[in-house]
């Protein structure tokens, strides 16, 4: 048996981030372009760029507080978004098991896609910009 000491791997071990139970940790883009009221029950968020499982995170959190708040009805303007999976899906499952409603206005062809392959197990209504 050896005693011999090696230096540690790590020179500096970094605190660990406390965050919120249920916080994402990882950065991501800011999904989330403009948010504002409809109304005492409504909310429009326009989204662009990447919504991913990451990227969602901002409109989680915004939706969160907005159920909080007393919201409802949600309409997302999808007209700016790039990209998207299945952490859209989730964000508008959560926000249906909190009791809201939503409507997704001008989905671009990636979000048409999505909803698609989703199509049955989403609660919301589809609304395209041109119908």
């Amino acid at each position: 048996m050896s005693t011999q000491r090696t230096a540690p791997i790590l020179t500096h071990i970094p605190r660990p981030v406390m965050c919120d139970e249920g916080a994402d940790t990882a950065p991501g883009d800011i999904t989330v372009h403009s948010c504002r009221n409809l109304g005492a029950t409504g909310l429009l968020v326009v989204l662009k760029g990447e919504v991913d499982h990451h990227g969602a995170a901002p409109l989680r959190a915004i939706l969160a507080s907005a159920a909080e708040s007393g919201v409802t009805d949600l309409v997302l303007d999808a007209s700016r978004v790039t990209f998207c999976d299945s952490g859209l899906l989730g964000v508008l499952d959560q926000w249906t098991l909190m009791g809201g409603r939503y409507r997704i206005d001008a989905p671009t062809p990636c979000v048409l896609r999505l909803l698609r392959v989703a199509e049955g197990t989403l609660r919301g209504p589809l609304r395209r910009a041109d119908g």
